[in-house]
């Protein structure tokens, strides 16, 4: 072995589910696919997997072109949840609260419909979405408030922002 070698740390617990260490307040709430005599069947969205969470007021389907991404941005009102329904996407979160003990924190989760989960962005952590691979990438936002047209509750940063430690690497 050379000396470089680096060991991988757990990434899955015997049971399958995911081992991390989320940004405060981000829910990743895994989904099993149903396998029936026609095919597929996927919960997306119920509203006791988070009983303490805001209502859902209005859905968004979002179709991102491959390679493409959709920059930085946050909410300080609005609650997101976002369920892949199609592709691989690339979602990457920062934790720019001054008051979250995961202040700074960056998180990149892979979300697909091989292994569906409901992902909660909490209100104030700046999130952008990749999508990978050659097709289109799809998802679903479960949006907490009605998305307002005259006063939008969007704040944005260009990608390449020195405010976020992160870059996205070229797919």
């Amino acid at each position: 072995m050379t000396s470089n070698a680096k060991k991988d740390s757990q990434s899955v617990t015997e049971a399958g589910a995911l081992v991390t260490d989320h940004i405060e307040g981000v829910v990743v709430h895994d989904v099993r696919n149903i396998v029936t005599q026609n095919g597929l069947a996927t919960e997306v969205f119920r509203t006791d997997w988070l009983p303490d969470a805001p209502p859902v007021a209005q859905a968004l389907f979002v179709t991102l072109r491959p390679s493409t991404i959709s920059g930085w941005h946050m909410h300080q009102r609005q609650l997101d949840r976002i369920f892949a329904v199609n592709g691989t996407i690339r979602l990457v979160l920062f934790d720019g609260r001054e008051e979250s003990a995961t202040v700074k924190r960056i998180e990149v989760l892979h979300l697909d419909r091989a292994r569906p989960c409901l992902v909660t962005v909490p209100v104030g952590v700046w999130h952008a979405i990749q999508a990978l691979g050659s097709e289109p990438a799809s998802f679903i936002n479960f949006f907490s408030h009605l998305y307002d047209h005259s006063d939008p509750d969007e704040w944005r940063l260009p990608l390449d922002t020195a405010d976020i430690p992160y870059r996205f690497p070229k797919t």
